[in-house]
């Protein structure tokens, strides 16, 4: 549905936003006899398409920390404790005759050595003597050794402490091993192994960050392998060309592409050449993605998905040796399709950067796909497909035959169209018996096919909101309503006069558009606030393909009646009519500009389908013929205006009427403007054409 919002403060009309997703005009179904496979990209695939990871990395992360905390408590517990020299007098003659040694220790005994190394243990009790005191011995409070080295000669070291201990008339010997110990000195050993292992463990972890994450093209190694994913025979593929709503003339080209594949012969028989490519061009939502499921789910051939931006990457070369490997594994598993979704992240046309270098990583990217899809080498049975909203910005040698043999517009869909998408998406609500899905799909004119997925959802949010059972036809019309102007306002503060402008305004826009022949059917006006909007007139409007100036200068008069309304009622203008001039300019510079319309400046166009002029900085036309078109635009809307306030002045007592009860209901449809105005004399059955049937 088509609106007109007029805001009555200094804010841009609120217009139909297309959701901006790739939400296809079909729901994905379950084939009947089938289990679903619990991963349906493959057996070591998540449903989301990404590769189960079986190891969580954050482990790496906890034992970095547990190591860095040990060297922390061996720190304070003394592991990294400095032990002191001691003289060989001071071991018999202060330490073993009083009894404070507990242990000594042979350590690093050589055999080709004269000399040993001796680590001594004294009790932690005798720690406090004058002797450790006045050497300045310090140790950690509950430190339990060793506390002293020393270098003895090898020869006699044994007997000479069991004497000392003799002396001292201690009978106990074993403080002394005589069994050597080869140790290594741990405080060495950790110096130099920990903080190697520490920055191996996080360079991997960094590297696997940077590229992606782990496993497959997440390597270090692997970074210029393709990031597509494979779909075969092990994937379950489950949408088909008959869950792809509407699209008829596409699914007829995509449907031939699968037969190629599947009955080669059928053609190669007659000399024909299976197509290289096809690219899938069409606004946002429309259903390009759902149909190249719909390929994979048909074709039974190795299907590669990925998009155009898999190719970019931060380093150089990347985006062209993912490329070379991508049709590497193509080539292994022909045939098979490959498809890349957005394909302008990558495609777009080559020099036309704002400053010189910026792109040549882009550019090297798609020079290395131009030569992969049709170069020296072959590519026999592999088929290219890609899909994009863009194509003007894409690259010419990109679309030429024997790379994209055929482009494939996926249009916004008509009236049939659109009920078959309702037909899909209306399957898993609870509906009223009053839903009429012919009424839903003329409501819509203009929507996509994400659009139509939106209201259903968004309708039945409406009617589990109002704590409803099933979802009625007065919820799929506040669906309509909400997804077009914003949410309800009821609560915002206007004045009374604002508010008496607004009804005036928007009677205004009914009033006109009632009594102009081409200007688009009322269904309903309203002061309710939505979203950034303080009122709006509700149309519905013709899915007509042409405009010829009647049509156009009706559709102005319709757009200025808000303004014209106010200027008589009240003598005076406001900021209201923002979006209206907004519109109405535009409208009437196309006009000149664009369709050649205006009689002055004749059958001349400015416009630029190629996208050419979009980087330069002069107009295309000279200083006085921009003059011309600015004085015929003004002429234009200045005719405009006058009719639309004659149209009022000669109905101004319908129009207070209509504004007083917009006042007292605030909503008031098409039935209540019949009642003021009487039917409308230019309502008529639309003329249906026979197509011929080739």
């Amino acid at each position: 549905m088509s609106e007109e919002n007029k805001n009555t403060d200094q804010q841009p009309d609120e217009q139909k936003n297309a959701a901006n997703l790739n939400t296809d005009s079909g729901d994905k179904k379950e084939q009947p006899g089938k289990k679903p496979s619990r991963f349906p990209n493959g057996p070591n695939r998540v449903p989301g398409g990404a590769p189960k990871n079986s190891f969580n990395f954050y482990w790496l992360y906890a034992v970095v920390v547990v190591l860095l905390l040990g060297l922390v408590y061996f720190d304070m517990i003394g592991f990294n404790q400095k032990v002191y020299q001691l003289e060989p007098y001071d071991l018999k003659a202060n330490l073993l005759k009083k009894g404070y040694v507990s242990q000594i220790l042979i350590v690093n005994e050589k055999p080709d050595k004269s000399s040993i190394s001796v680590e001594v243990t004294v009790n932690p009790a005798s720690l406090t003597d004058s002797f450790f005191t006045s050497h300045k011995y310090a140790f950690p409070k509950g430190y339990r050794g060793p506390h002293f080295i020393m270098s003895v000669a090898k020869e006699d070291f044994t007997k000479d402490v069991v004497s000392a201990q003799k002396e001292a008339g201690i009978l106990d010997s074993k403080v002394v091993y005589p069994k050597p110990v080869d140790r290594t000195e741990m405080n060495d050993w950790i110096g130099w192994v920990l903080p190697v292992a520490v920055m191996i463990i996080l360079w991997i972890v960094l590297m696997r960050r940077m590229t992606g994450g782990g496993g497959g093209a997440g390597q270090i190694f692997n970074i210029g392998k393709s990031k597509a994913v494979l779909f075969d025979k092990e994937a379950n593929i489950h949408v088909t060309f008959n869950d792809v709503a509407g699209l008829a003339e596409a699914k007829v080209e995509v449907m031939e592409i699968v037969d190629f594949l599947k009955n080669p012969k059928k053609y190669t028989d007659l000399g024909a050449k299976i197509p290289k490519g096809a690219l899938l061009v069409g606004p946002p939502g429309t259903g390009k993605t759902l149909l190249a499921k719909a390929v994979a789910g048909e074709a039974k051939v190795p299907f590669f998905s990925l998009s155009g931006s898999d190719f970019v990457e931060m380093f150089v070369g990347v985006g062209a040796s993912r490329v070379r490997d991508l049709f590497k594994q193509a080539k292994e598993k022909a045939p098979c399709i490959v498809f890349i979704d957005e394909i302008d992240a990558v495609g777009r046309a080559r020099g036309k950067s704002v400053s010189a270098g910026a792109n040549d990583e882009r550019e090297n990217t798609l020079n290395q796909l131009l030569t992969e899809m049709d170069g020296f080498g072959t590519n026999s049975g592999v088929i290219i497909l890609a899909a994009t909203n863009r194509a003007d910005i894409l690259d010419r040698a990109l679309l030429r035959p024997g790379r994209f043999d055929r482009q494939i517009y996926v249009d916004m869909p008509d009236m049939n169209e659109r009920k078959e998408i309702f037909m899909v998406h209306l399957k898993p609500l609870k509906l009223d018996n009053d839903i009429d899905i012919e009424f839903l799909a003329k409501q819509t004119p203009g929507f996509s096919g994400a659009d139509i997925a939106n209201i259903c959802n968004e309708a039945a949010l409406i009617a589990a909101r109002k704590d409803k059972k099933t979802v009625n036809k007065q919820d799929f019309l506040d669906a309509v309503d909400r997804i077009i102007a914003g949410l309800e306002k009821k609560n915002k503060i206007i004045t009374p006069q604002e508010k008496k402008v607004i009804a005036y305004h928007e009677a205004g826009h009914a009033t006109v558009s009632w009594m102009c022949e081409f200007a688009s059917p009322l269904v309903k006006v309203t002061i309710v606030p939505r979203g950034r909007s303080l009122g709006a007139a509700w149309y519905l409007p013709d899915e007509r393909q042409l405009t010829n100036s009647e049509q156009l200068q009706d559709e102005m008069c319709a757009a200025l009646g808000g303004r014209a309304a106010e200027d008589i009622t009240f003598g005076k203008i406001s900021t209201g009519a923002l979006s209206d001039l907004e519109k109405v300019t535009k409208q009437a510079y196309a006009s000149i500009v664009y369709y050649g319309l205006n009689p002055r400046l004749g059958n001349i166009s400015y416009y630029d389908s190629s996208g050419q002029n979009e980087f330069s900085f002069g107009k295309p036309y000279s200083e006085y013929t921009a003059q011309i078109i600015d004085e015929e635009v003004k002429k234009m809307i200045e005719v405009a205006y006058k009719r639309t306030r004659d149209i009022l002045l000669a109905n101004q007592d319908k129009l207070v009427i209509l504004a007083q009860k917009l006042l007292e209901k605030e909503v008031i449809f098409r039935d209540d403007l019949e009642t003021i105005f009487g039917k409308r004399p230019f309502d008529k059955e639309p003329e249906v054409i026979e197509q011929p049937v080739v």
